[in-house]
């Protein structure tokens, strides 16, 4: 993962990507957690995502790990929160009632200083990640998580005709990635409406990822 690549988006505000609302698919979808009011949940590159004051509005807590400080600030800034903020080692954390953020690079970021965490939603990093990175990841966030159960997103395209990211990741190879980790279940997916940034057919595919 390009760390200059990212830090140039935000501090040029070119973040398209950044969505307007909570991810329809998660609001749909996530009750297939089944997660009791107040269980933790972890957003890896979570942005400044309004899927993160959704879940608290349903009395989830939230942990979030960002590269970008900017999109963590302007987060709680949206939100008119004002965070507690403190430097673990690379990392610098931000905090407030029921959201602990992570600013730095997600693979400094261990188990220890995360903290329990009841489930995963992973939207925007697995499809972020270069093909040569994902291996890495996915096993780092099983390991930093104790496997905690997931609820991925994934976008499939043919690659050949858009660069990433997002980058295509297709249903085998999540199934390489995690099929030793996880029972999968792929619960849904959906056309995107015009296309991939507008440019080639895309389809968004929703998994449930859980220990055996």
């Amino acid at each position: 993962m390009d760390h200059s690549f990212w830090h140039a988006k935000w501090e040029k505000n070119e973040i398209a990507f950044h969505e307007r609302e909570a991810n329809p698919l998660l609001v749909r979808n996530f009750n297939a957690l089944s997660l009791e009011k107040g269980s933790r949940v972890f957003l890896p590159l979570c942005g400044k995502t309004l899927d993160i004051p959704w879940l608290l509005s349903k009395g989830f807590r939230v942990a979030g790990a960002e590269l970008s400080e900017i999109a963590v600030r302007q987060l709680f800034e949206e939100m008119g929160v004002k965070p507690t903020v403190s430097r673990l080692g690379p990392l610098v954390h931000y905090a407030a009632d029921g959201v602990d953020l992570y600013a730095g690079d997600i693979f400094d970021l261990t188990g220890g200083v995360l903290g329990r965490v009841d489930a995963v939603y992973d939207r925007a990093a697995l499809v972020a990640m270069p093909a040569e990175m994902r291996a890495k990841y996915a096993a780092h966030l099983a390991a930093m998580t104790d496997k905690a159960p997931q609820l991925l997103i994934c976008y499939e395209y043919d690659q050949a005709l858009q660069p990433g990211p997002p980058f295509s990741v297709t249903s085998e190879e999540v199934r390489r990635l995690y099929s030793s980790l996880f029972e999968l279940s792929d619960l849904v997916s959906v056309v995107v409406p015009g296309g991939l940034r507008g440019k080639c057919p895309a389809t968004e595919r929703v998994w449930l990822l859980r220990k055996p």
